[in-house]
């Protein structure tokens, strides 16, 4: 199949399946959207999304949250993982908030990405979410659905999401960065897929692919093996 007709193909199922993909992040405003995002790295949105409410009775704009000690933060964190880590990326960031953009969450990449605790990816998320920004962040679940179905090399998340954005019109990118996500998590986890029962695997995945990832999913079986990575 050529590229475009497997693009376009692609781009009707997810459609079909997530035509309005909700933000899995309970957010009000930038900020708390960004907050929250850097709690979902190793996390899933479910635990971040139980976490934030405690957090922001106790600070929810940049000043508030930079005058919370690191240790105070940390303890509400703690059930989203690397809690020392993200506590202080989060006081951190919320003082160059305060300090450099007037408690304003800035409408730009390269002052996200200067962030402490941001990267490309979050600051590509905040863009996209809080602002309708066109952009195509890649997290390692929408990486691996772009393998499976032949749409980049694999070589690097970087080389994934350039693309993607090759492959798709720009207008598109932020609900099908969504689609990705909710598709992968119904029918194309990273453990027990089944490749048969996948709306695209089943036809979009090379017999070589599937050959380097080994003997996924058997079955119904091995869909129900996978239960735990729909929640990714």
């Amino acid at each position: 199949m050529l590229r475009a007709a497997k693009v376009q193909r692609i781009h009707a199922i997810l459609d079909e399946h997530f035509p309005a993909p909700p933000i899995p992040l309970a957010h009000d405003d930038a900020f708390t959207l960004l907050v929250a995002v850097v709690l979902s790295a190793q996390c899933t949105d479910a635990r971040v999304n139980q976490v934030t409410p405690q957090l922001f009775a106790l600070a929810r704009t940049p000043a508030a949250l930079a005058r919370l000690p690191v240790a105070t933060v940390q303890a509400v964190v703690r059930p989203c993982g690397l809690a020392p880590q993200k506590a202080k990326a989060l006081v951190g960031l919320a003082q160059q908030l305060a300090a450099e953009h007037g408690g304003v969450v800035p409408r730009d990449l390269a002052a996200l990405e200067r962030l402490p605790g941001v990267g490309h990816k979050t600051a590509s998320v905040v863009l996209a979410q809080a602002f309708g920004v066109p952009t195509f962040p890649v997290d390692t679940h929408i990486h691996r659905l772009a393998w499976r179905w032949g749409l980049s090399s694999g070589r690097s998340v970087e080389q994934t999401e350039r693309d993607l954005q090759r492959c798709f019109p720009r207008e598109h990118w932020n609900r099908l960065h969504l689609q990705f996500i909710y598709f992968g998590r119904a029918f194309c986890p990273a453990r027990g897929h089944c490749v048969a029962e996948c709306p695209v695997c089943s036809w979009a995945m090379s017999q070589a692919r599937q050959r380097v990832e080994g003997g996924i999913g058997k079955g119904r079986a091995g869909r129900r093996s996978g239960g735990r990575a729909r929640q990714e």
